[in-house]
């Protein structure tokens, strides 16, 4: 199999738009033409994790931290970054990562967390604006339906949970074509009216594209007139965090508890608690700290995050509870959610999950 047939996979589910700005998710080493045959699934890549690639015969490595974040002028092997370069390049060994892009859709890193905590009523804590796009486009009676088909095989016209979401309009369109013309109806030089459909549907700002030269394959029309429209509305299954409900209350410190334990934390920092029940339940992977703010907009009763700072644990305001279990323990089963995504999709391909902890954090207690 070649290494893009799972990257294009990966991506259909997290696409690389969806990445913040200072991230760099993607394939980092190798090509995507190279064929392999199984896969080392980690956290983080690290000169440990490399090695075990090359003594286990592995040939591409999934990360969900991308091993370069910022610009390399030298490989020569003076930090670790480098030195997992050259030893990936010299064995022939691939790097892709999948991490903003990961953490900001449904089924990716936030909603391993919740299901981790066995939150119900899941839904996106900040979501996306700036993402989503209208096509409106005009189609003669006879052709309506089938290049309707085609616009949603490109994966326009999703809402929530539904698909194939669009709207008709019957009308009556007007054209003239010159001498240079061929047209599917209508008469060169002739001022001619066809009953028409006008059709609109939305779709996700980075197919577009796609969803443009579908159209215009479909359409029977030599100029086919449509129009795209940049929209501000949520894109309610993308963007940053989740929040859910527990099935019932429970005290802060029994929850408190049960976090600590199903992330295996050492230690669990908190702001002061307010004597209240847990009930609805805020979570981001990683670095959180940005959407305090919405988590507390949201009535959550904690936040559960990481990489907190101490001045931030006052933003909280008696509101909710901030919760910081750790950067790597609130992201560990992020290796959960790429082995489950590929083994269901390639059920035959040899995939694992590294044996090496790369929590760079050790604890004295």
């Amino acid at each position: 199999m070649q290494i893009r047939e799972i990257t294009n996979y990966i991506e259909s589910i997290a696409p690389l738009a969806y990445q913040e700005s200072y991230d760099n998710a993607g394939l980092l080493v190798g090509h995507g033409s190279t064929e392999i045959n199984n896969i080392l699934i980690c956290l983080d890549v690290t000169e440990e994790v490399v090695d075990e690639a090359i003594n286990e015969g592995f040939k591409l490595i999934i990360a969900h931290h991308p091993l370069i974040f910022s610009g390399i002028k030298k490989i020569n092997g003076k930090n670790e970054v480098e030195r997992c370069l050259i030893k990936a390049i010299k064995h022939d060994i691939a790097i892709y990562a999948a991490h903003t892009n990961l953490d900001s859709v449904h089924g990716g890193v936030n909603s391993k967390i919740c299901e981790r905590l066995s939150l119900l009523n899941c839904k996106t804590l900040a979501p996306a604006k700036g993402q989503l796009k209208k096509l409106v486009t005009f189609i003669p009676e006879s052709h309506a339906t089938s290049v309707q088909q085609a616009v949603f095989e490109t994966g326009a016209g999703h809402i929530g949970n539904y698909d194939s979401c669009g709207y008709r309009l019957n009308g009556e369109g007007s054209f003239r074509g010159n001498e240079q013309t061929n047209p599917f109806v209508g008469e060169q030089g002739k001022l001619h009216y066809e009953k028409e459909v006008r059709f609109e549907t939305i779709f996700p700002a980075h197919i577009q594209n796609g969803v443009i030269s579908a159209l215009l394959v479909a359409h029977p029309y030599e100029e086919v007139a449509y129009d795209i429209y940049p929209l501000d509305n949520e894109f309610a299954t993308v963007g940053a965090g989740m929040i859910g409900e527990l099935n019932q209350p429970v005290p802060e410190n029994e929850f408190l508890q049960f976090v600590k334990k199903q992330f295996d934390c050492q230690v669990v920092r908190h702001s002061p608690l307010l004597g209240k029940s847990i009930h609805k339940v805020a979570v981001c992977g990683g670095s959180g700290s940005f959407l305090i703010r919405q988590a507390m907009a949201a009535n959550a009763d904690i936040f559960i995050t990481g990489d907190l700072k101490y001045h931030q644990f006052f933003e909280a305001e008696g509101k909710l509870v901030l919760a910081d279990i750790g950067h790597f323990e609130s992201e560990q089963f992020t290796k959960e959610v790429f082995y489950e995504l590929l083994t269901k999709k390639f059920p035959k391909f040899a995939i694992r999950l590294s044996a090496v902890k790369t929590n760079p954090i050790n604890y004295l207690i």
